[in-house]
């Protein structure tokens, strides 16, 4: 047995309404639920924004701005920690022309087995959105046949590439 889906990630947020423009007007995720929390200087506001699958990104909002500073300089800056969702190419193009029009200049990567767009939420978080390539599957398949003996490869220090796709 195993868990039958994500329920949620979860991150903070220092404006929600600015986090809501971005993730339900631009990103086009409904905002399905707000569970307004706690009392005082210990109150927050947590808000889901929900995917196809019914799972969800969630976010904080702290009524003390000091604990919300706090959290969001914890995050590690790093853009390998990113929020990555899979998609169409057309809502991929829907997207990335929504941004442009209110400014925000989506990346595009190719990474072989698919192409990505990124953005930065309003709180600096590498927003991902993926579209997997013809290519794609037959690479995964390949990938899933012996996934303990390519990570206990990598460990013994064989660091070759196994993406034929993009180093090809």
């Amino acid at each position: 047995m195993r868990p039958d889906r994500l329920h949620h990630n979860a991150y903070v947020s220092k404006d929600l309404e600015q986090t809501r423009a971005f993730y339900e007007d631009i990103i086009g995720l409904p905002l399905v639920t707000t569970w307004r929390e706690g009392e005082g200087d210990d109150a927050y506001c947590h808000v889901f924004f929900e995917l196809a699958d019914g799972s969800a990104l969630a976010f904080f909002q702290f009524a003390n701005p000091t604990a919300a500073e706090e959290h969001l300089s914890a995050r590690p800056k790093s853009n390998f920690y990113h929020i990555a969702l899979n998609t169409t190419a057309d809502y991929q193009a829907t997207v990335a022309a929504k941004a442009q029009a209110q400014g925000i200049e989506p990346q595009i990567m190719d990474h072989g087995y698919c192409t990505s767009l990124y953005l930065s939420d309003p709180d600096g978080m590498l927003v991902e959105l993926t579209v997997d390539t013809a290519a794609a599957q037959p690479l995964i398949d390949e990938r899933r046949k012996d996934p303990h003996r390519e990570l206990k490869e990598w460990l013994a220090g064989d660091h070759t590439a196994n993406n034929e796709i993009r180093h090809s």
